[in-house]
């Protein structure tokens, strides 16, 4: 099954939990939380309050998407009930096999993401290891830009390498993704699609989350 996972980073955040009730109720899988420190990336989102304020109020799984540094130091932080994937950076990680087995450690599945640049030759050891692979379609730190063409390769040769290991890690997928190119990137491999402005800066939020949740099937 194909999950839509709208980003928060996008979301009104006076009204945070109700746009996420919303985001609910129309068919969202995932909520993707991307929390980034103004280290690793060029820009501060939110840390662990901001979600854990979230608990009680859906009953969504929290995808959550580290973009910082010393990563292992804060991954306790964001082990919640709701919390379902925890996924680092293979950029930003010093010792990544320590790191994936910490985010299991805590019962959490865990995931490496791609900066557009990092070849996937960089994850070759790592990978029968993995629940998930986030590939980066733009460049990590801002919301809101344009997708990077050449990420549609680059999705449809890891899930190739997928396949020919027999490897049950699932493909996802962040940035610059709409209705208009949504198509292309579930056929290359994509099992997870993250959305930020495309869902939440849609003047109908739920009917703009009903269409990704169509094309996707």
């Amino acid at each position: 099954m194909k999950e839509l996972a709208p980003s928060i980073l996008a979301a009104d955040f006076s009204r945070l939990g109700e746009e996420v009730k919303t985001i609910e109720d129309a068919g969202a899988d995932l909520i993707h939380v991307d929390v980034m420190d103004g280290h690793y990336v060029p820009n501060i989102s939110y840390g662990p309050t901001v979600m854990k304020s979230l608990l009680g109020k859906t009953k969504l799984p929290f995808d959550v998407h580290l973009m910082i540094e010393d990563a292992d130091k804060y991954i306790p932080e964001f082990v919640t009930e709701n919390t379902k994937y925890i996924t680092v950076h293979q950029e930003a990680c010093k010792h990544l096999h320590r790191t994936i087995q910490l985010i299991k450690s805590h019962g959490v599945s865990a995931g490496v993401s791609l900066n557009p640049s990092t070849s996937l030759n960089t994850l070759e050891e790592i990978l029968p290891y993995l629940d998930l692979v986030l590939i980066m379609s733009v460049n990590p730190g801002f919301g809101g830009q344009s997708y990077i063409e050449t990420s549609t390769d680059k999705i449809s040769r890891l899930n190739k390498i997928r396949e020919e290991k027999g490897y049950s890690f699932k493909i996802e997928v962040d940035g610059g993704i709409g209705l208009n190119n949504l198509n292309e990137i579930i056929s290359a491999g994509a099992d997870i699609i993250v959305a930020g402005s495309s869902v939440f800066g849609a003047e109908d939020i739920p009917e703009r989350v009903r269409a990704f949740k169509k094309e996707m099937e």
